[in-house]
Formats: structure tokens, C-alpha cells, sequence
């Protein structure tokens, strides 16, 4: 009830106001790697228009996700909280057995789309969503206005488009999806233009299965990936166009980044890792910022932030209000985006699934927990089977995937342990182990770990529920 009445007091006390709010674009994309773009220093990928994005804004150099995978960043966006706050610290997969069917964000959290909502704004999502699939937990259930897209990762059977709550297409057609999410997105604008809208625009690329339409399959002269990435950023490029067109350009703040690091076929720009792993790979990705006339074009940024920040940044660019019932991890980037400003963190935390595994700050990362890493066997031919790959009847996607022997960052270093220290200014792909020779440094950041970590529960993972230390 408290939720309640602090949602119908804050649309009452927004609807005089909603002419002067600026729109709101938030564009994730899947399992891209810190280093997949142009402007990020790839050396074979194109994209111009993420790369001119990025000159009429801020990019982001030091941007980290709360997990390297899918759902607990997602949920860390939406609610501005850290995984272990939010309630999900694990992926919902219906093809995962009956927890992780069953999985999904609690209903006492709020999420970004409701405290829009509550201050007049039109809510529409297209894309991924992957904080619970089944009935009362979809998009359009936790203040999304419309929502249309794959309700999970693309490669978790059965893979369908819903619109709204309804399945409206199965099996899907992947080679299409990027260019239909994008359709989508623009007509939500094109609806939307009257009122001030936040559109949330999460793509299924390049998330394996790797797909691209005709127009950019085996166009970009950088593989699969290449192609998949090269129409990601195309489709940036026409919703930047469409908000021009409409005159909202200015009027409007696009937020663009990734739930974590790459998988293979993906760079991580020379960190260690990949996705699944606690390296910096696995946990640093892009950002970039754009907002005409409120954010200095070609800023670059080496301060730190992490993805809850985006939720606190729209809360201060719409005046929109949360309930004062929660603890909030985000920290707005107004100041850093407009200016000079440090960061609004002095440590940034790491999750290693329900626990969490590191703490960093502007220089140094402790591992309290040793670093895992994902352990796929290969078979006699050398290859991971995937049994999530495409098989042309229940996924539909090119079959030429990659492979183990597409890693995407280091994959050398000394060993995994705990209590692990590295120099990111020096060693940002964590080659070395320094702590012997900078306890001070340990015992600092291990100070600021456990007074994190009294506020982390124990999670029984047979039952999936907390439980109190």
C-alpha cells in the first residue's frame, strides 16, 4: 500500500508539470564487450554512428555492471539497486528448471518504468526484459505501458516474441530481430512524441545466437560479430534520427551501455575475462551519453560509475521521485557528464552470484573471493557443443557461431584466490598479483568490503532464499 499511494501522489503532483520533462532513451545491448566499438579502439568493427554518439556526448571509460551477466544488471538497472538489494543475483531461464523458471524481480521492488509512470510519463519497452517471464511479472505488469520482444536471452527455449503479454511469433526469425526491435522502438516514439516518454530499447545482440539481416550479413568485414554489432549501431543511428526529425533532439537524453562484458567472438579491449567471470572483462563496458545542450560533445570520462547510476541520473534529469523507503546504490552522473565533476563513488562492488566477489576503487581491485571463470568442455574436435545452439527448427540463427577459440579477452594472469590485488592503472588486465606487496592497500579496501557485505544475505541456493547470517 505504501508503494501504492506513493505512486498516485506522485503522477497527481507531476501532471502540471510533464510539458517541461525531458524524454528518456535507454539502449542496452546484450554481452558487449568493453571494447566491441570503433570509439572503444576495435580495429575492425565500424560504428559510426555509436562513434558520433559519443562526440555529441560523453563516453565512458571506467563504467562497470554490478554482475557479469544478464538478469542482476538488468534488475540493478531498473531499480537503481545493487543485485543483492533488488532480490536477483541469478537469470530467470525457462528452459533452466523450475527455480530459475520461477525466477524473478520481487514485487516490492519498483522499477524505473513505474516511478515514470507515476510522473506522466508514456512508458514503452522493446526487447529483452529477463526479470521474470511468467504471468504478473512482464514489462507491462511492472509499468511499462507496451512492451514487445524475446521476454529472456534469445538462445533460452522456447525463443517467442510477445507483444505485451501475448506470444506473437514462434519460432523467431533472429536474422530479422534487430531490424524489427528497431521498427518498434522508432513507431514508440513516433506515438509517444505529444508527452514526455522514456522508451527502454534493450537489444538480443550480440548475445549468441549471433544474427544480422541481410543488409549487414558478411558486410562488415569482421565476421558474425562484425555484422551483429554493425546493425546494433545502425539501429542507434535511426532512433538518433527519428529524434531529430521530430524535433525532440534536444529535449531528449540517451543513455547507451551494456549488461556486461563479451562472450566469443566479442573484445573486452585487452581486459582479463569475459562474461561470467570477475575479471575486469567481464564487469567494464561502454557508455556513452548524449543530450544536445545539457552534455558538452567529445567529453571522455576515466571516473568511475556503474550501472545503477543511469537509473539515479534520469531520476535528477526528470525530477521523478522514489519512495524513501530503500536503500539506492545509484549515484547521479549529471555533474560528471556536464562537467569535471569525480565520481560519486569512492568503491564500486562486484557480485560473484549471491555473494559479493571484489571491490574496487579509482586504482586498485581486491578479489576477497578468488575470481571464477566459465569451464566449458571441449569435445575430441576441440569444441564447446552449445545446447543452446541454433538448429533451425526451434532457433533460428546462422549456424556459423563462435567458439572457444574465439576468447574475447586475457586469458593468462597468475591463478585465481582469494584476496587477490591488482593495479588497474598499471595492470588494468590483471596479470599480477600485488597484495604482498601493498597490504595497507588490502586492508583498506577489505574494510570497505565487509561493511558492504553486512548487508548482503546469505542465499540458500537449493531454495534460492535468503536467510539471515
Amino acid at each position: 500500500m505504501k508503494i501504492l499511494s506513493f505512486l498516485l501522489l506522485s503522477f497527481l503532483a507531476a501532471s502540471s508539470l510533464v510539458a517541461k520533462q525531458p524524454n528518456i532513451v535507454i539502449i542496452l545491448a546484450d554481452d558487449l564487450g568493453y571494447g566491441d566499438l570503433c570509439c572503444y579502439g576495435h580495429p575492425q568493427i565500424k560504428t559510426p554512428h555509436l562513434d558520433q554518439m559519443a562526440a555529441e556526448g560523453a563516453r565512458l571509460t571506467q563504467f562497470n555492471c554490478p554482475a557479469p551477466f544478464c538478469a542482476p544488471t538488468r534488475a540493478a538497472l531498473m531499480t537503481g539497486r545493487y543485485p543483492f538489494r533488488c532480490g536477483m543475483t541469478q537469470n530467470p531461464a525457462p528452459d533452466g528448471g523450475a527455480a530459475a523458471d520461477a525466477l524473478h524481480l520481487p514485487e516490492k521492488e519498483v522499477t524505473l518504468a513505474q516511478v515514470l509512470k507515476s510522473a506522466g510519463y508514456a512508458t514503452g519497452m522493446v526487447g529483452k526484459w529477463h526479470l521474470g517471464h511468467k504471468a504478473g511479472f512482464l514489462p507491462t505488469e511492472r509499468g511499462f505501458d507496451e512492451y514487445y520482444g524475446i521476454p529472456y536471452s534469445n538462445d533460452m527455449r522456447p525463443v517467442q516474441v510477445l507483444e505485451n503479454t501475448q506470444v506473437i511469433e514462434y519460432p523467431v526469425v533472429q536474422a530479422t530481430l534487430t531490424r524489427r526491435y528497431t521498427e518498434r522502438a522508432l513507431g514508440f516514439i513516433e506515438r509517444s512524441k505529444a508527452q514526455p516518454f522514456f522508451l527502454y530499447f534493450a537489444h538480443a545482440m550480440p548475445h549468441k545466437p549471433l544474427a544480422a539481416s541481410e543488409a549487414f550479413y558478411k558486410k562488415s568485414g569482421a565476421g558474425l560479430y562484425g555484422d551483429a554489432v554493425a546493425e546494433l549501431d545502425w539501429s542507434v543511428g535511426q532512433v538518433l534520427a527519428k529524434l531529430k526529425e521530430l524535433g525532440l533532439d534536444e529535449n531528449t537524453l540517451v543513455l547507451f551501455s551494456s549488461d556486461n562484458g563479451a562472450w566469443f567472438g566479442g573484445s573486452t579491449g585487452g581486459l582479463r575475462g569475459m562474461k561470467g567471470a570477475q575479471w575486469e572483462g567481464g564487469y567494464r563496458v561502454p557508455m556513452i551519453a548524449r543530450w544536445p545542450g545539457k552534455i558538452s560533445g567529445g567529453r571522455v570520462s576515466e571516473q568511475m560509475a556503474i550501472t545503477m547510476d543511469l537509473f539515479a541520473t534520469v531520476l535528477e534529469a526528470t525530477g521523478a521521485k522514489m519512495p524513501d523507503d530503500r536503500v539506492l546504490d545509484g549515484r547521479s552522473l549529471m555533474p560528471l557528464l556536464k562537467g569535471e565533476a569525480k565520481s560519486p563513488h569512492q568503491f564500486l562492488f562486484g557480485h560473484l552470484n549471491s555473494k559479493l566477489g571484489n571491490i574496487r576503487d579509482a586504482r586498485w581491485k581486491l578479489h576477497v573471493l578468488p575470481a571464477t571463470q566459465l569451464k566449458l568442455k571441449a569435445g575430441a574436435d576441440g569444441k564447446w557443443l552449445d545446447p543452446r545452439a541454433p538448429d533451425g527448427v526451434t532457433i533460428l540463427a546462422p549456424y556459423e557461431q563462435y567458439n572457444l577459440d574465439a576468447f574475447p579477452g586475457l586469458n593468462t594472469g597468475d591463478a585465481a584466490a582469494k584476496m587477490q590485488l591488482f593495479d588497474l592503472q598499471n595492470d588494468p588486465g590483471e596479470q599480477h598479483d600485488v597484495a604482498a606487496e601493498h597490504p595497507e592497500e588490502v586492508q583498506r579496501l577489505l574494510a570497505a568490503y565487509e561493511t558492504m557485505n553486512k548487508d548482503v544475505p546469505v542465499i540458500d541456493e537449493v531454495k534460492r532464499e535468503p536467510y539471515k547470517k
